[in-house]
């Protein structure tokens, strides 16, 4: 079956789908202004999300990516990753970056597309998200800070 990725306006962003990247509503919808939104779909069922959000002069961050949790595992969020990387590349950007927990599927799926360790922003998910966040079971902390380097841009 054929996915089709596109941007779409940030109002029609799907909240339930971005809940499952990260627990704030209040969050997403603080950094989807300004922002950039991705959605995969499978004959015409949206099955993934991204947000990514300008940091600067030729970097950005990806804020947020989910696949419905009935469409995990089956290549969706690598696709749409895949894409979101070849597209910033293609604009001219110098770096991608994203944040996540210092465990779990989610760091491996990043250093699979060529994302590093840059720093550690300690404490992170304790001091801005009210509730404990857990991933299997392990309380979150700290989050990694990742960064994907394009290689520069041939004049």
């Amino acid at each position: 079956m054929s996915l089709t990725i596109q941007e779409i306006p940030t109002k029609d962003a799907p909240m339930a789908l971005l809940l499952i990247a990260d627990p704030s509503e209040d969050k997403i919808r603080s950094y989807l202004p300004g922002s950039k939104c991705f959605v995969a779909s499978r004959e015409g069922v949206v099955v993934g999300a991204c947000v990514v959000q300008a940091l600067g002069v030729g970097a950005h961050e990806l804020m947020a990516i989910a696949v419905h949790p009935d469409h995990q595992r089956a290549g969706y969020g690598t696709a749409l990753l895949k894409h979101v990387i070849e597209l910033f590349r293609a604009s001219g950007a110098r770096r991608l970056e994203v944040g996540t927990g210092t465990f779990g599927y989610q760091l491996a799926f990043y250093q699979r597309q060529g994302f590093r360790v840059d720093h550690i922003d300690r404490d992170f998910f304790v001091l801005n998200y009210p509730e404990p966040i857990f991933e299997d079971g392990i309380q979150l902390f700290d989050m990694l800070r990742l960064t994907l380097r394009y290689p520069e841009q041939e004049a």
